[in-house]
């Protein structure tokens, strides 16, 4: 493989992956912190009929309307949760499972009756997402990595992955202590005057935009084992907030570098005539890391019973 072909073929999907791991592993500690995991699950597929909505009104499938659209639903599913739970006294999660796939099931007509599909947002690319198609046909050789007029021929997907996810980490690390508070003592902070609900509603358009962001990229599945696996994962291994909100985000961002590079450049690089999705390779990755967390978990446990014991 030639610097040309990695950079036309496989930098695109490698950065995609790599922003949209950073971008879900960093929110999904907060969700995970919050015992809220499955609300990340929810949003990622409340979320398609505003992004239908958005090409249909504009006819166009730009990342601005479609990820406007894609907040508004991620709002609107977050109220209508809170609304049935409370009106048909419903637990969290019968609530959010209610809303999440009636919202999914919405987004499916609409696909249908908008005429989404002609411009290959069809179910394939709303579950899987479509890493493998992210190419950038006007690279030439490393010049092109400072070319301005090489960089515009890059996919939209990258500008807005970019985007959103540095407007997640700088609302993160201005709301950093706040943030603590709702997710270790969110009463303690009702009684200091903080914004809980306000701040609750503001986490829920984040990881709505983060999903949006990454949906076309790796799809909605993709989108669940990012937000959930690495902080899962993190949440085995410490107690330490700085730890696993940051240590989210970087390994989010590892699951998608390594999960991409084992589906493609890896087998390539070897002479295979071979590749493997790249989702399912992620996905799987994320999966393994939660059962290698646990495992070691329980592997310092043992040894401190052990050791307790003897002492």
């Amino acid at each position: 493989m030639t610097i040309r072909d990695f950079l036309m073929l496989d930098l695109p999907p490698l950065l995609a992956a790599l922003m949209a791991g950073a971008t879900c592993g960093l929110l999904g500690s907060f969700l995970v912190l919050r015992r809220e995991s499955l609300v990340g699950d929810a949003l990622s597929h409340a979320v398609l009929p505003g992004i239908v909505l958005g090409f249909a009104i504009t006819g166009a499938r730009s990342g601005l309307p479609m990820l406007a659209g894609a907040m508004v639903a991620g709002l609107l599913a977050v109220v209508l949760i809170s609304v049935v739970q409370r009106a048909a006294r419903l637990d969290p999660g019968a609530a959010i499972g209610a809303i999440f796939t009636t919202f999914f099931a919405v987004g499916l007509v609409l696909m249908e009756t908008t005429g989404a599909r002609s411009v290959d947002l069809d179910l394939d690319c709303v579950l899987f997402g479509q890493l493998e198609t992210l190419v950038w046909a006007q690279a030439e050789g490393l010049h092109s990595l400072v070319d301005p007029a090489a960089l515009e021929g890059l996919p939209r997907q990258l500008g807005l992955l970019a985007g959103v996810g540095i407007v997640v980490a700088v609302v993160v690390a201005v709301l950093w202590r706040p943030l603590k508070l709702i997710c270790f003592d969110p009463g303690y902070a009702a009684a200091l005057g903080m914004p809980s609900r306000a701040l609750e509603f503001g986490l829920a358009l984040l990881v709505a935009a983060a999903a949006v962001a990454a949906f076309e990229s790796v799809g909605s599945i993709l989108v669940v084992a990012m937000l959930v696996c690495p902080a899962a994962a993190l949440r085995l291994m410490t107690d330490r907030y700085g730890a696993q909100v940051l240590g989210g985000a970087a390994l989010g961002a590892a699951l998608g570098g390594v999960g991409y590079a084992l589906a493609g450049p890896v087998p390539a690089a070897l002479g295979l005539e071979l590749s493997l999705n790249a989702a399912g390779v992620i996905g799987t990755l994320g999966g393994l890391m939660v059962a290698a967390a646990a495992l070691v978990r329980a592997g310092v446990t043992r040894g401190r019973q052990g050791r307790a014991a003897v002492a």
